[in-house]
């Protein structure tokens, strides 16, 4: 069958050819019912058999790593259409192994199922913003009882690549899933290297090689050179025996890898007061120690929000410091009467939990600082490095109030947030040049906004206030720029004052996780910067691995770039630190709808509703989902659960899920109007933006 650019094949409108082959054709092409663009991949006739097999083969994955499959017809597949460019190397070994992991997590999933690929080498492998694909499944077999999960190749026939076969494949021998294992680790030697593991001018040579031959020694850890060296075994028992065996040790070796530079996660110091209430002095006291450290060149420490997520957990130091990928870990107590404080302090090492150093201090209150600065002095001996000395002199009582105003605003909810205001305000009373407190404060008003809380015209004005006067204390302030950095942008919609303050927040060094948070969600999502939202999120979770704002910042980014199944997926396994946190569910919720999972959302949205009743994001991704199964009276009903503002809101993002175009812009003019965040960025928005009316608001926004 031969087609022709302009041409159609059933509903689907075909635009260029992406390539072809001995088996066919492959068409970028558009769906003309769903309005997206997907590949059509064209059969010829005599691999028909083969095509329905790697239709069966792709349609029983599921997995964020895995091109999908959306349609098939009489002669043809219809695919995810992917934007990438084909794997090649040399990669920097990090790089390396985060993409291995995925294709390895690929490979598992689909040998969980009976599939074996069969054919995998870096021409099936597509690198894209969020990460690898693995594509053409067209000689992938499905394993069925009757061979106990043994798939042989065709009698007398090689199929697959011959630079990248295992040898039992060359020899058209039994196959299992570790021929899969060979072929990933001759992949994975390219990667490294830059080179083929197995080179010949001729099949026959390559085939030759693969057979007898080891691969040339290639420059990479050894760590890795080791796990290429097992994948590339002649004899299938002595490598590695499952794509599970080969993730973990690619896990094992890139946390080997991070933390072989000092690194430290200081956990809240427990608190033996007799009076509870000083639980705020001693997580102040651990945070900052934790700042104090941050100050030492060439020491990685772990942000607040992941150290602080085991408090009360009884759990091993070692599984800690694994899961944070740190080699030292800092824990301590205090106790406080009336101005006497009992501090102790122990800096273990993860590898053998052995003490490196501890000390107790006994000390009036006045001499807190000087308690800091020790501590921190010890462990930057301990560790070999140099501490830089304390720069600025803090008021004791300003600085006890602003120690519980962050204890309360980190708690989020509206009765903390209220105290974390009044903590604020009263360290402001006693030194009005407090640039911390100062931004602490424009953080609170943000937060309420960023929440959906309250109304960003509200609170604007008086968050940018706060932030203003921290920087005219301190011009480096990173979180008093990234306030007035997301509030030029989606407020004022001066997006080169966002870009400025943004970057001068995130110039400074180590920058605090929640300023790439709002950098990625409340400015490059807004201007479609899909990769350099995700980046963000990736460098936030670096220093924070166990934040769950930030979590919900990669998920929400993936979903943002259409990445549905992939935002879904993360969204899943992140739920594993903390599964009532409500932004993740409603993350999953949207990628699900994305995804046309509508049962599956609706589910998700309640629950979301459930653990965030205040956000109108929540209620009206739920109404939607009521929409689209033809229950519109429920969906309805989900509305009056909003008021005021938020039922605008709410309705706004309603109508603009469901597709009622004069409604949405109906709802959304007051809304402009009042300065409310709009998230242009929503996909749904996507069926809009030929309509003149939407071209206008994105100008007025300034994001045309």
């Amino acid at each position: 069958m031969s087609l022709s650019a302009g041409e159609k094949l059933g509903p689907y409108h075909l635009d260029s050819l992406i390539g072809s082959g001995g088996m066919g054709e492959v068409w970028r092409a558009r769906d003309t019912r769903l309005g997206r663009v997907v590949a059509i991949k064209l059969m010829r006739t005599r691999h028909t058999a083969r095509f329905q097999q790697e239709a069966r083969a792709i349609a029983a994955l599921n997995h964020p790593h895995v091109c999908q499959i959306h349609d098939i017809g009489p002669d043809y597949l219809v695919l995810e259409y992917i934007e990438g460019t084909p794997l090649r190397g040399p990669l920097d070994p990090e790089d390396a192994v985060r993409l291995a992991i995925q294709i390895a997590s690929a490979l598992e999933a689909a040998h969980k199922r009976g599939i074996l690929h069969r054919d995998l080498k870096p021409g099936n492998i597509l690198i894209t913003e969020s990460g690898a694909k693995l594509l053409d499944f067209g000689l992938a077999k499905v394993a069925d009882a009757s061979d106990c999960g043994v798939t042989e190749t065709v009698e007398g026939t090689i199929v697959g690549t011959a630079a990248y076969m295992s040898p039992e494949q060359a020899q058209s021998k039994a196959l299992d899933e570790r021929s899969d294992v060979f072929s990933f680790g001759a992949v994975l030697y390219e990667m490294l290297s830059g080179r083929r593991a197995f080179p010949g001018d001729s099949m026959v040579a390559c085939l030759s090689a693969v057979i007898r031959d080891d691969p040339p020694p290639f420059d990479a850890p050894p760590a890795l050179r080791q796990i290429v060296q097992r994948c590339l075994r002649k004899a299938p028992a002595d490598r590695f025996q499952t794509m599970g065996e080969v993730k973990a040790a690619l896990e094992q070796s890139l946390t080997r890898r991070r933390t072989s530079q000092p690194s430290i996660a200081v956990l809240p110091f427990a608190n033996l007061s007799a009076d509870k209430e000083n639980e705020y002095f001693s997580d102040g006291l651990a945070e900052e120690i934790l700042n104090l450290l941050t100050k030492i060149p060439g020491l990685k420490v772990i942000a607040r929000t992941s150290s602080f997520a085991f408090r009360g957990k009884e759990q091993d130091i070692r599984k800690i410091a694994e899961t944070l990928g740190v080699n030292h870990v800092l824990e301590g107590s205090i106790r406080r009467a009336g101005n006497r404080l009992r501090v102790t302090a122990q800096l273990i090492h993860a590898g053998d939990g052995a003490h490196v150093w501890s000390e107790r201090y006994d000390r009036d209150m006045t001499d807190i600082f000087a308690i800091q600065d020790q501590i921190g002095q010890a462990i930057s001996q301990a560790l070999e490095l140099r501490l830089a000395p304390r720069t600025q002199a803090v008021n004791l009582a300003a600085y006890q109030h602003y120690l519980m105003g962050q204890y309360h605003r980190l708690r989020s909810a509206p009765e903390s947030l209220a105290k974390a205001k009044e903590n604020f305000e009263q360290a402001l009373a006693i030194d009005p040049n407090y640039a911390s407190a100062h931004s602490g404060l424009a953080q609170y008003y943000f937060m309420f906004a960023a929440a959906g809380i309250r109304p960003l015209g509200e609170v604007a004005p008086a968050a940018q206030s706060a932030a203003q006067k921290a920087l005219a204390i301190e011009p480096e302030n990173a979180e008093a720029h990234s306030v007035l950095g997301c509030l030029a942008g989606i407020f004022d919609y001066d997006w080169e004052s966002a870009e400025l303050h943004h970057r001068k927040a995130i110039a400074v060094e180590p920058v605090p996780s929640m300023v790439r948070y709002g950098y990625a969600l409340f400015n490059l999502l807004q201007r479609g910067r899909w990769a350099e939202a995700k980046e963000q999120c990736r460098l936030a979770l670096e220093n924070d691995p166990v934040s769950m704002f930030n979590h919900f910042g990669m998920a929400w980014s993936l979903f943002a770039a259409r990445e549905y199944r992939a935002s879904i997926e993360y969204a899943r396994q992140a739920q594993t630190f903390d599964a009532s946190f409500p932004f993740l569910w409603l993350s999953m919720g949207f990628a699900q709808l994305g995804a046309g999972a509508v049962q599956e959302a609706i589910a998700t949205l309640q629950r979301a509703c459930e653990l965030a009743p205040w956000s109108w994001f929540a209620w009206a991704g739920l109404a939607a989902a009521y929409h689209q199964t033809g229950d519109r009276e429920r969906g309805r009903e989900c509305l009056k659960a909003l008021s005021g503002w938020q039922l605008r809101m709410g309705e706004g993002l309603y109508y603009t899920v469901i597709g009622d175009a004069d409604a949405m812009f109906e709802a959304f003019e007051p809304a402009f109007q009042s300065r409310d965040y709009i998230p242009i960025y929503f996909p749904s928005f996507d069926r809009y933006r030929a309509d003149p009316r939407f071209q206008e608001l994105v100008r007025r926004m300034h994001l045309a």
